[in-house]
């Protein structure tokens, strides 16, 4: 069980409640992590170990490096079987896989699962050799990303309003007279001027509080990638599609909007370094990014 104890919903008492209910059934390990990259170590020396399951404890970060060491090469047969007890502040990965978001009852939920070995194989997203659960992307999404990251660093909680003021500055400060963005895929012809390429392999995209925001509605880990993507970031564009998105009715329409379902591989290219994330991790800057889908990458348990 690899345990992050910065997590948002992380704290010793209920990690010990959980670890107490998860040893009656397991023969079981817990590590917390140090720092950033050693949940991916963690991971990657339980499959070398040859471990049939590895539990994260933490948010979608802990998730992701987690899974980027079990995969450390290519997905197959011998990698252990992966539960998420949600401890994060969003836990995108693990709702999207029909976990409560609360920590105890969704170890609940991994027990049954495991008395009654019920698991499923779901497929992954790759942005270059980097693996994600749930979405990746170029633009404004992940410069609000980096944005909460260092406001998270200076102490403060990572919460919706958090991420709303962030997006806000990040809009206002952002080059919106030249989009850098040019999608590119196989078979079909370019499109550029876009300021900004969501990438999902799920849905929804992430919370704010309780309510999914989801551009890509129909997007699913049993299917390829799914792509939100807006031409120009003018403030009325801007506003429109920020209310269809939070009003959860229709994915997001209209002239300005790129979208694509159920692809295989797609690249985004742009004419000048932007921010790129994954699963909500800032990895800094890119100039291109190839997204591909891989099926029946990782066993869960849920």
């Amino acid at each position: 069980m690899i345990v992050n104890p910065a997590a948002t919903s992380t704290t010793s008492r209920v990690r010990d409640v959980l670890l107490h209910a998860l040893a009656a059934d397991l023969d079981l390990e817990a590590v917390e992590t140090k720092d950033r990259g050693h949940a991916a170590e963690l991971g990657r020396r339980a499959a070398l170990d040859g471990l049939d399951l590895v539990i994260t404890f933490g948010g979608d970060g802990t998730v992701n490096e987690t899974v980027n060491g079990m995969l450390h090469a290519e997905p197959g047969p011998t990698r252990p079987a992966l539960a998420v007890v949600p401890g994060g502040s969003t836990n995108v990965f693990a709702r999207s896989l029909g976990l409560p978001n609360n920590p105890v009852e969704a170890t609940g939920q991994i027990l049954d699962a495991l008395r009654s070995e019920r698991t499923r194989t779901i497929g992954l997203g790759r942005a270059d050799e980097r693996w994600f659960t749930f979405c990746a992307g170029l633009g404004l999404d992940a410069d609000v990303v980096a944005t909460v990251e260092r406001h998270r660093d200076d102490g403060r909680r990572s919460t919706g309003r958090l991420y709303v003021a962030s997006a806000v500055r990040r809009f206002f400060a952002t080059e919106r007279r030249d989009p850098p963005l040019t999608l590119q895929r196989p078979g079909g012809e370019p499109v550029d001027g876009l300021s900004l390429a969501i990438v999902q392999n799920t849905s929804p995209w992430t919370y704010f509080g309780n309510r999914p925001i989801d551009p890509c509605p129909d997007a699913a880990f049993e299917k390829g990638l799914d792509l939100f993507a807006l031409r120009g970031l003018g403030t009325p564009t801007a506003l429109r599609h920020s209310r269809q998105l939070l009003s959860g009715r229709r994915a997001p329409h209209g002239k300005h909007v790129v979208a694509l379902h159920d692809v295989e591989e797609m690249t985004v290219v742009s004419d000048r370094p932007v921010a790129h994330q994954v699963d909500g991790e800032y990895l800094g800057e890119r100039s291109a990014v190839c997204f591909r889908s891989v099926p029946q990458a990782l066993c869960v348990l849920a």
